[in-house]
């Protein structure tokens, strides 16, 4: 069964005042059991190293080689190159860190690959006057994606505060026009915030896709540091609220390691939940280029777990994919997703929820790259 609307305003309150002043350092003190939690930007700056958890190797392969060819043949531009993900050579690969096959999967970026927003944790370019939508790109990123054979794709955007609606009708177009080509797939949208404008949130909300998507990306003491001007914590809660409402699975994302306390993750948890949101991804936050944010501090994959685990038995999400190397758009959690929704409408027992990182690193279904590989 689908999720009906929560029947909450769209508008959302802070809580309480003054709560990231009642935050004290260090950061993640209560997290991992009395074990170090992480690492300081500072120390893996000057060891020269990053720390082990983070080493991947370099993308490559016959699908990989593929689908890059295949998305460049039709200008179809993808967030997991835009952003430098580090998650591409997997995620681009048939061939999965356990061994197994799995269907390749890509996030495709609509709108083109120029943003009208320059946060300082990004490195899609920026300007305030991108080019012309591509009147083509419905169609043909509609006519790609239902050629891939997966089950479940998710859509992103560079925001556009050039358009009168941002680019809703744009993005809500690609999604119809996908269920036309294929019902039976699944698609995420991870939406921009539309500059608050909820008719348009509205608007993609009741498009037809399957998980609305729209990132807070930090606590809240932290936003003016890391997002643009134009984009804020209120304005990200109103939105995600907006979209609930119109009956649909809500997800958001966060970054760790700009300096946030436990504390301040717990209580950005709690505001995600009380405007309705269903699903939460958790990844470590790396410099992109020398110009962006540093990276204050690593988290270790316990501290992670941590996380999760408060993340779904304390705050009450339906599933939390959190680790280092986790971002808002990652296979293992589409996978997850894909069956919890095709459960949840056919009445079916929910599957196993993803294992911890931990698990996974006992079993053997991830295996993280040695010194050598980078």
């Amino acid at each position: 069964m689908a999720p009906g609307a929560s029947g909450r305003p769209t508008t959302w309150r802070k809580p309480s005042p003054s709560r990231a002043a009642r935050c004290r350092r260090p950061a993640l003190q209560d997290v991992g059991r009395g074990e170090r939690t992480s690492i300081s930007g500072e120390d893996v700056k000057r060891s020269g190293s990053k720390p082990p958890w983070l080493r991947q190797k370099a993308p490559g392969g016959e699908e990989y080689t593929k689908l890059k060819e295949q998305l460049g043949g039709l200008k179809l531009a993808t967030v997991c190159e835009e952003a430098q993900c580090p998650n591409i050579g997997e995620c681009w690969s048939s061939s999965g860190n356990d061994g197994n096959d799995h269907v390749a999967t890509a996030t495709v970026m609509l709108m083109g690959d120029t943003c009208t927003r320059g946060c300082r944790f990004c490195a899609v370019d920026t300007s305030q006057t991108p080019p012309p939508l591509n009147e083509n790109e419905v169609e043909d990123t509609a006519a790609a994606i239902a050629e891939w054979g997966v089950g479940y794709v998710v859509l992103t955007s560079v925001d556009r505060d050039d358009l009168p609606d941002g680019g809703s009708e744009h993005f809500a177009k690609t999604v119809r026009r996908i269920k036309e080509l294929k019902p039976s797939m699944l698609v995420e949208c991870l939406a921009p915030d539309f500059r608050g404008d909820m008719e348009a949130v509205a608007n993609l909300a009741q498009s037809g896709l399957d998980v609305f998507a729209h990132n807070i990306e930090t606590v809240s003491r932290l936003q003016r540091l890391v997002r643009d001007p134009r984009a804020n914590y209120e304005q990200s809660m109103e939105v995600l609220a907006a979209a609930k409402a119109e009956g649909v699975y809500t997800k958001s994302s966060l970054m760790l390691g700009l300096g946030e306390t436990t504390d301040e993750i717990k209580e950005c948890m709690k505001d995600l939940r009380a405007v309705g949101v269903d699903i939460l991804t958790l990844g470590q936050y790396l410099q992109p280029t020398p110009m962006h944010l540093n990276v204050r501090e690593y988290l270790t994959p316990e501290a992670f777990d941590e996380l999760r685990v408060y993340g779904e038995e304390v705050a009450g999400f339906r599933f939390v994919a959190s680790g280092p190397l986790v971002r808002s758009s990652y296979k293992a959690g589409e996978f997850f997703i894909q069956n919890m929704i095709e459960g949840d409408r056919s009445g079916a027992a929910l599957p196993p929820r993803v294992k911890s990182v931990q698990q996974m690193l006992k079993e053997g279904d991830l295996v993280y790259p040695d010194d050598g590989d980078f």
